[in-house]
């Protein structure tokens, strides 16, 4: 006995859509299955008392579509080792929105099934003459069912099928109100080409509650044509740093190089830690857009040179993230965060290639000092240079503050001597900070910030009481900035 599965399209509309070798086929089907009963072709074959057997139940029976489709594929298979050759029907194309075709056509082979599809006119003709469209300027067809923002391709037209209810209507509301304003007009499609074609204009966020529904239904979204509303997109910032940087930019962007970038750069990424610290979402948003400007015109300097692109940017990014979570992305096995970073510098070494002469070459050259010895202590610490208890970290701070008072002590020339010592009392504080796990130079940055803002706040008082500095003692001032940190 022959296995096979004949798959129809019903077209978009009603009976008159049909050609006559596809109503033939239906007729003469000895055993119909239809994905859904909810089209104007079935009213005709129940007048021809043509039986048949639909899939409407699974739907009410799953909470996904995904289900739905692998019982209905399931199902139909199994038809046909049973009864040998079937039909399946389904509204539009099968081969356009259909994924329990895709399904079948997979896995038919598979189980020796024969399975075989036959056209029928989908709904993408009939929406183009409707909307009067030109697919020529650029279209998307999507999945209202599985919609994601990250899919839409809003300088084109976008036309959203299977928005069957008012349930797969609000995801897809709620995931363009993510891209586009509240009130962007898009339209609803119901029934195009045939006699129930009804075109509706809505606000977007009256998407969900405007019409009946049905799975007929396409949502279609008009090119975006204002550059504004795309001002948060990617592409759009990419395409106006590259204006910037062009023959008609700004002439202060034009002139930029990668080295008379590095202090913006520097100055910027310090000012994202100052709102980090202030816990200012608002300005912390806004300087983390400051530190992407510069990546930005860093890449666009690369580009222009012929050196280097964002996407090359992006992608090596995306290589180095995967290569180094082999434990979310791999079967390496990572129990804690100690030894997700044992694992990433031990990747790291191996794509290096070669063995550094010294550990203290891995410390970046051009940090502060600060971050310099911070860094230091860290890698020495790898190889077991480091104390196991805080203690002698305090004993070897108070042996650098008496060494350092005794060389100001000195009755000789003390400047160079007294800097060094200085310097090996910051450092051992450095070790009291690294043991705390406190960066310090998040910690002075942040000390930094807390001075000058308690500073100002001595200069407004001050002001308000118009008289000069000098004229006020330091006992006053002093109380002055107590105040300050009484508010804070």
């Amino acid at each position: 006995m022959k296995k096979e599965i004949k798959i129809i399209g019903l077209g978009a509309g009603d009976i008159e859509q049909l050609t006559i070798g596809m109503w033939k086929e239906l007729k003469n089907a000895q055993h119909l299955f239809l994905r859904t009963k909810e089209h104007p072709v079935i009213e005709d074959l129940m007048k021809e008392n043509i039986s048949f057997l639909s899939f409407d139940s699974v739907y009410e029976k799953w909470d996904t579509f995904e289900k739905v489709y692998e019982e209905i594929v399931e199902e139909l298979l199994k038809a046909a080792d049973i009864k040998g050759s079937i039909v399946y029907a389904v509204p539009g194309h099968p081969l356009v929105a259909e994924r329990a075709v895709q399904l079948l056509l997979e896995k038919g082979n598979a189980r020796g099934i024969d399975v075989t599809v036959k056209g029928g006119q989908s709904f993408l003709d009939p929406i183009f003459a409707a909307l009067h469209i030109d697919p020529i300027e650029g279209f998307q067809l999507l999945d209202g069912t599985v919609l994601k923002r990250e899919e839409l391709q809003l300088t084109n037209h976008v036309l959203i099928a299977q928005v069957y209810d008012q349930f797969t209507a609000s995801d897809v509301k709620l995931t363009l109100m993510e891209e586009l304003p509240d009130d962007y007009e898009v339209y609803i499609v119901t029934a195009a080409g045939n006699s129930g074609e009804e075109i509706k204009k809505v606000k977007l966020y009256e998407l969900d509650h405007q019409v009946t529904l049905s799975n007929l239904t396409t949502v279609y979204v008009p090119p975006v044509k204002q550059p504004e509303t795309l001002y948060h997109q990617f592409e759009m910032l990419r395409e106006i740093i590259a204006t910037l940087r062009g023959p008609n930019g700004c002439p202060w962007d034009r002139k930029q190089t990668h080295e008379s970038l590095k202090p913006y750069l520097i100055e910027e990424a310090y000012e994202l830690i100052e709102a980090i610290d202030e816990q200012d979402d608002d300005h912390m948003m806004e300087e983390l857009g400051d530190v992407l400007l510069q990546i930005m015109l860093h890449a666009q300097i690369g580009e222009d040179e012929g050196m280097f692109t964002i996407s090359d940017v992006i992608r090596t990014l995306s290589e180095k993230m995967v290569r180094r979570h082999p434990h979310v992305f791999g079967d390496v096995k990572a129990e804690d965060a100690e030894q997700v970073v044992a694992n990433w510098n031990e990747i790291k070494k191996a794509e290096k290639g070669k063995q550094e002469n010294s550990l203290m070459e891995s410390v970046n050259k051009q940090a502060t000092s600060l971050m310099k010895a911070y860094q230091y202590q860290k890698a020495a610490a790898k190889v077991g240079f480091d104390w196991d208890a805080v203690e002698p970290m305090w004993e070897k701070v108070d042996e650098e503050i008496k060494e350092f008072q005794a060389e100001v002590k000195s009755a000789h020339d003390k400047t160079e001597a007294m800097r060094k010592e200085f310097g090996d009392i910051l450092f051992a504080l450095v070790n009291i900070a690294r043991f705390y796990k406190i960066d310090p130079e998040v910690a002075l940055a942040g000390t930094n910030h807390k001075f000058s803002r308690r500073f100002q706040y001595i200069e407004k008082r001050v002001k308000e009481l118009n008289r000069p500095f000098s004229s006020f003692t330091l006992e006053e001032l002093d109380q002055f900035w107590n105040e300050a940190k009484k508010s804070e």
